[in-house]
């Protein structure tokens, strides 16, 4: 089966301006849609607060955190420290999303019921942590600072379509990493508190995967252009915190979030959904554009086996090693 869309005008007729006038129909549509599916929830009510107890400093009682003191698996710690940190930038992202779509009419409603919901996942998070002590509180808001005061631009900013395709990934992709490390966590009360953030984040995919739908309908080439960006340079919105690298090293070991995991969670089904490599009347941009999304996708799929194939290997060898 095929999709075919109107090749509407050329593609210099569409600025950011008609596409968000143009999809503000769109947007009030997916806004009355999601606020009928999505349930308010308190944050305070995932957090094991009987767990808690006073750190040093200002309290005589205080007791200093040790690693042992929680039941947190060490991947488990890594990803929701990283996890964490990323919805910490909060702020930021707000800014973004705010000066390219607008603050006024659906689009302006949607942006901020998004950053009302996305900030009960820091404040659930975070409570959690702390209560739990999973993590040393110190070098946890050392990092908070240090993220948060390097500021976050988003490598799509340029462009309102950049913008819609790359939140339909990512909203994905965090729902991925909040699932697994929950599962990977080795603790059934974190385990429940990032499914119920990992809901929330599938809910906000959906909406920015269907207003990515209508846009193909309305700009097919730019979109199909812009989604071959986004998918070719994809990264996640927290690569500047601090160590960052080495802890997507660690939680692509631990099967958290690696190639394997992108390519078939990720990009996959917002592709596959939306249908976009079996879309026909584009024209000569947006056809480049689709046959090299084609390929890329297929070598990531062929690096992605080499991976499984390392990590294989490495977990057969760890095995030995223990039997040993």
């Amino acid at each position: 089966m095929t999709l075919t869309s109107p090749h509407l005008g050329s593609s210099a007729e569409w600025t950011d301006a008609r596409l968000l006038y143009a999809l503000e129909e769109v947007v009030e549509k997916e806004l009355n849609r999601h606020l009928k599916v999505t349930k308010d929830w308190m944050p305070h009510e995932y957090v094991p607060w009987s767990d808690g107890r006073n750190f040093p400093g200002f309290f005589e009682d205080g007791e200093a955190w040790d690693p042992k003191q929680s039941k947190v698996t060490e991947i488990g710690k890594i990803a929701l420290v990283v996890n964490l940190l990323t919805e910490d930038n909060l702020p930021s992202y707000h800014h973004e999303i705010a000066s390219l779509f607008g603050r006024d009419g659906a689009w302006g409603t949607w942006v901020h019921r998004w950053t009302a919901e996305e900030g009960r996942h820091g404040i659930v998070m975070r409570d959690y942590l702390l209560a739990s002590r999973a993590v040393d509180p110190d070098k946890l808001e050392q990092f908070r600072m240090s993220h948060m005061s390097e500021g976050f631009e988003s490598d799509n900013r340029h462009s309102m379509l950049h913008s819609v395709a790359y939140v339909a990934f990512q909203e994905l992709a965090t729902r991925i990493s909040h699932r697994n490390t929950g599962h990977q966590s080795g603790d059934p009360v974190c385990d429940r508190m990032l499914a119920r953030i990992a809901t929330d984040e599938n809910l906000h995919m959906v909406f920015y995967r269907n207003l990515l739908g209508a846009a193909f309908e309305l700009a097919p080439d730019l979109t199909m252009m812009a989604v071959r960006d986004v998918v070719v340079n994809f990264r996640m919105p927290g690569h500047g915190m601090p160590g960052f690298e080495r802890a997507a090293a660690q939680m692509a070991i631990g099967e958290i979030y690696n190639m394997r995991i992108h390519h078939d969670d990720v990009l996959q089904p917002v592709l596959r959904f939306l249908k976009v490599l079996q879309i026909e009347g584009l024209g000569p941009e947006g056809l480049q554009a689709q046959d090299e999304l084609g390929l890329y996708m297929n070598g990531l799929d062929s690096e992605a086996s080499k991976f499984d194939e390392k990590l294989a290997a490495r977990k057969a060898r760890m095995a030995a090693r223990a039997a040993g």
